[in-house]
């Protein structure tokens, strides 16, 4: 047995896939198969059960797995500790959901920034997956979460058996973005049936514990448009919503400034009763840092401000 092992049974884990684990690990698919017939063969239990929906821990598996994520933690910071003689405490990191709110309040952080001290930054937009992963295997600190409100008790049973903590930012309905051209836009309120002709953009990498991306993604839909634009990221949504006036996005309220930066507008669907909520993770032992409670304080003043 050897670190490596470790590594690649817990991103099995994670992707419920060897394939994905091997692509993310930069490592050939044999290389895998062969280390967790050896680990399993070492520990003399199964580690892993096969099935034709994916690659799911044991219950034995789960409890190698939770041992060997602590090693790995353990690993971590005593590398840390010593590379490049470096100090960690000006370091920060958070994975966060496409949302403007968050990003105004990073905005803001960054402007605050002590002058006479050097400091990392690391700021990733990215999935509810992704940002739990991150913590648990890529040395992020902080998180936040969006999701249902009725898949409360999926994440939170998740965050549990994952060893974090979660604490509650806000909730919010999600409202149409839009141009100001869009003929939409002359509509103070909009019904899902008015949005069929017109090109829906969304993100295509939502996720619940528990549940397929297939029946995730059909329990995210709102509207009923036929025509779907899937991105990854805000910055081309911005441009998109701008400049074509038939396209619109369901989003969590937007800064003011950046509606008029963009000529983009916010209209609600009253029919729509769907909510949404964020929530801040970290891991239950992690001690938050000046620099963490200074991006978490203008946070909170960005979710007073704009979701109100």
């Amino acid at each position: 047995m050897n670190l490596m092992h470790l590594k690649y049974a817990v991103e099995i884990a994670e992707t419920n896939s060897m394939t994905k684990a091997a692509e993310r690990l930069y490592t050939a698919q044999p290389n895998i198969s062969r280390a967790i017939r050896e680990l399993e063969n070492t520990l003399g239990v199964q580690i892993f059960r096969r099935t034709s929906k994916g690659i799911y821990p044991t219950p034995q598996g789960e409890i190698f797995l939770s041992r060997a994520r602590k090693i790995l933690a353990q690993v971590e910071e005593v590398e840390d500790m010593f590379r490049d003689g470096k100090k960690k405490e000006n370091q920060f990191s958070i994975s966060v959901p496409r949302a403007s709110y968050i990003a105004e309040a990073f905005l803001e952080f960054i402007k605050k920034l002590p002058r006479d001290e050097s400091v990392e930054i690391y700021y990733k937009e990215t999935n509810a997956m992704r940002a739990i992963s991150n913590i648990l295997n890529a040395d992020y600190r902080m998180g936040i979460l969006r999701y249902q409100t009725i898949y409360d008790r999926n994440f939170k049973d998740m965050l549990d058996d994952k060893e974090l903590m979660g604490e509650f930012i806000c909730e919010f309905v999600p409202v149409l973005l839009m141009s100001e051209h869009n003929p939409l836009a002359l509509k103070e309120e909009i019904s899902p049936d008015d949005l069929t002709n017109f090109i829906e953009l969304s993100h295509p990498d939502p996720y619940v514990p528990s549940l397929s991306p297939v029946t995730t993604r059909k329990n995210e839909t709102l509207s009923e448009a036929y025509r779907r634009v899937f991105i990854f990221e805000r910055g081309s949504q911005m441009d998109i919503l701008s400049k074509h006036p038939e396209t619109f996005m369901w989003v969590s309220p937007i800064p003011e400034r950046l509606l008029k930066m963009h000529g983009l507008v916010m209209r609600e669907c009253p029919s729509v009763k769907r909510r949404y909520r964020d929530m801040l993770i970290r891991k239950r032992d992690y001690k938050l840092t000046e620099l963490d409670r200074l991006f978490i304080d203008e946070l909170m003043r960005a979710k007073r401000e704009i979701i109100k």
